[in-house]
């Protein structure tokens, strides 16, 4: 091994590493570091073979050329500096570092005390080298072929979030060496499901190169989810079939041309508030070692210290100007060099604290993304809170971003379970919450709605626990989510009686339905379609095991709740009501004919509801009636409307039809799901915890097969 041969500049314009044929470039940000060596290692891929002295720019960019080095060559770097807790420095050259713009790792990212600092104030002279994964050189080469972005109106889109491992793990029709694999995912029989669900976007849980921390490893457990990154360009190798160094990327980029082929965008779920380096008693993996107050935010009064407004130990800097960088330039090459459509930024107002600590939505990445040419045209989507001060943004985002909305998620939730005082922010949520988008003139489709999430219960689980069941995730029960109780479906568990059993089912398809028939994008969870239940545990983060994935061995129960899924979410493609532009507001629109509202919300009585209603808390029962919609959802007399009833008690009603008398035909019944085709023509019966959704019919309507 050579020690502190310099090597020729590399290219000047680019960070991380580029092949050009020939040689390879290598690139690296340090403002503080004395020298950066970078370390190559042999085909094995254990034994050290060189280290190489790089080049400061003017920049504060380490850099360096490599004739002869291509793909498959394994590399690490390690960085030379003061170590001086007291101002935030930790450099460490025993530290073999990860390059944070690796485009793949080639091994599973997991915490061993060789990567820890050791004594605080001390640097720890062990080398971490044999434990800590090396980057690869990949050769970014790929037929694309005719591959072309779906660019599906948000109107139009349909989410379903899921895991690349948990979907596919058990899936018996995907071959065995690709189950829990990016090449699963992109298998015919995975994709023939989320088809017929009318699935228009996965919502990929971290593909990023993940590491388990300490914590898990010390359990015999890893960070399954992943959220919790180390490469923020590293599809994650755990994801790869193959078995080659680098294989991954390869693979990834065959999933997502499978994917758009089937007409169905990737949006991946990305972590870029924290890293896997944890607070400062973490281990030293990549950016703490290189800089760690250019990348980190760093207490002003304690610098040793990071602040932390994810619950993860730290908080990247994004006003640092290599950190805004990595991120930006990340966010690009996902969307340029791997082709996914879209992003959802987890604990989003982290990314956006200004000097302040409090968020600034409209500056900083936000602004960024929004005027760059590739990424303004994806797919934004924002987790709006954190766990920092005013930390709840929901709402708050610029004009370009949607946002998961948890008001629709506890709201419809508290409704079907029958909780008083709930039908005027129900009106409001099934109408496109306008509430909390109208006030920056932004569409209902700002709004993700959903009811279940990877955070928290599945939908089965949340009609059939009280409480969450967290004893395997080792905290003792005290993690997972603030999930309400699912007090009013009967009896706790899975053995329940079979009436308590049935108003279950009732309540989660009705919740199903919702999300069809509200204005705004639906959200599904994996498996929520097939009564996924994960037995009471609501935050399994760290159990690759059955708890998490996916059983596509159903019941004849659940192979009915999956056929009523799908008729929900087509008659949504049907109806250009639920897929409108415009909040319903309940009066006339520009445009209408005149006097015609666009929304009437009715009592049981069959009449529209009085001042009062709305005041009344012990009423529970809500109807929607909507004028015609042409297919832009604007009010059209000319074509049919919809009538909603909703039902959120724990006993059956008449909900009488509004005038004038006529016949309405059932579209679809969550009580009832054999109804549908049947004709009501003075009230429906409703079921306790259910929903139907009907439309007038023609007199002449049906008359020729009569």
């Amino acid at each position: 091994m050579s020690r502190s041969m310099e090597i020729p500049a590399g290219n000047p314009d680019v960070l991380g590493t580029v092949w050009d044929g020939r040689g390879t470039s290598f690139a690296i940000s340090s403002e503080r570091a004395s020298a950066v060596e970078l370390c190559l290692f042999g085909p094995d891929g254990v034994a050290e073979s060189a280290r190489l002295a790089l080049r400061r720019g003017e920049d504060a960019v380490w850099r360096g050329y490599l004739p002869g080095v291509g793909p498959g060559q394994r590399y690490g770097y390690r960085a030379h500096g003061a170590y001086a807790p007291e101002r935030g420095l930790y450099f460490n050259p025993s530290k073999l570092l990860v390059d944070p713009y690796a485009l793949a790792l080639d091994r599973d990212a997991r915490w061993h005390e060789l990567q820890q600092g050791g004594d605080a104030t001390q640097p720890d002279p062990r080398d971490s080298a044999p434990v800590v994964p090396r980057c690869v050189v990949v050769d970014p080469a790929f037929d694309w072929q005719d591959d072309a972005p779906p660019r599906t109106a948000w109107r139009d889109s349909v989410i379903y979030e899921c895991h690349v491992k948990g979907l596919t793990a058990l899936h018996p029709q995907v071959p065995v060496e690709l189950r829990g694999r990016f090449l699963g995912l992109a298998s015919e029989p995975v994709i023939a499901h989320l088809r017929a669900l009318g699935v228009t976007a996965v919502e990929l849980m971290p593909v990023q190169q993940a590491y388990s921390e300490r914590f898990l490893v010390e359990r015999g457990l890893c960070n399954y989810w992943g959220y919790n990154t180390l490469g923020f360009f590293a599809p994650d190798q755990r994801f790869g079939s193959g078995t080659s160094p680098g294989c991954q990327v390869g693979e990834f980029k065959t999933m997502v041309r499978a994917l758009h082929r089937a007409g169905i965008e990737v949006i991946l779920d990305v972590v870029y508030n924290h890293s896997g380096e944890a607070d400062e008693l973490g281990p030293t993996l990549s950016l703490r070692g290189l800089d760690n107050p250019t990348y980190y935010r760093l207490d002003p009064r304690e610098p040793r210290r990071h602040q932390d407004f994810t619950g993860c130990g730290n908080t990247l800097d994004l006003r640092a100007p290599p950190t805004l960088r990595l991120v930006a330039d990340s966010l690009r090459y996902w969307a340029s060099e791997m082709h996914v459509d879209g992003f959802r930024f987890d604990l989003a107002p982290a990314l956006a604290r200004g000097a302040s600590s409090a968020p600034e939505l409209d500056g900083g990445l936000f602004a960024l993304i929004l005027q760059d040419p590739v990424l303004r045209r994806l797919k934004l989507i924002a987790e709006p809170w954190d766990v920092g001060p005013d930390g709840m943004q929901l709402g708050a985002f610029p004009p370009g971003f949607v946002e998961w909305n948890s008001r629709y998620r506890d709201c419809l939730r508290r409704f079907f379970r029958g909780d008083p005082g709930q039908i005027g922010e129900l009106a409001t949520r099934l109408a496109g919450s306008s509430d909390l988008f109208a006030g920056r003139r932004r569409a209902p489709q700002a709004s993700i709605n959903f009811v279940a999430c990877h955070d928290g219960f599945t939908l089965r689980d949340l009609t059939s626990y009280e409480r969450k069941r967290n004893l395997d995730n080792g905290w003792e029960g005290r993690d997972g989510s603030g999930d309400e109780p699912s007090r009013n479906f009967g009896a706790e568990g899975e053995t329940a009686q079979p009436e308590v059993i049935a108003r279950r089912e009732r309540a989660a398809r009705s919740l199903l339905a919702s999300m069809a028939l509200s204005l705004g994008v639906p959200m599904l969870l994996q498996g929520d379609e097939l009564g996924r239940t994960q037995r009471g545990n609501n935050n399994p983060y760290a159990q690759d095991n059955a708890t998490s994935w996916v059983s596509w061995e159903l019941a004849a129960g659940q192979r009915a709740l999956l056929a009523f899924v799908r008729r929900c979410f087509a008659q949504r493609r049907e109806s250009p009501l639920f897929r409108r532009r415009e909040h319903l507001r309940g009066v006339a629109q520009p445009g209408a004919q005149p006097g015609v509202k666009d929304v009437t919300w009715l009592h049981p009585a069959g009449r529209e509801l009085r001042e009062q209603d709305w005041r009344d808390h012990d009423l529970r029962a809500l109807g929607m009636l909507t004028s015609g919609h042409d297919p832009d959802g604007r009010p059209d007399l000319s074509r049919t409307p919809q009538l909603l009833l909703l039902n959120g008690g724990d006993a059956p009603l008449d909900f009488r039809l509004p005038e004038p008398p006529c016949a309405w035909e059932v579209l679809l019944d969550s009580g009832q799901p054999q109804r549908a085709g049947e004709i009501a023509t003075e009230a429906v019966r409703l079921e306790d915890h259910a929903l139907c959704l009907l439309r007038p019919r023609a007199p002449d309507e049906g008359q020729e097969s009569a």
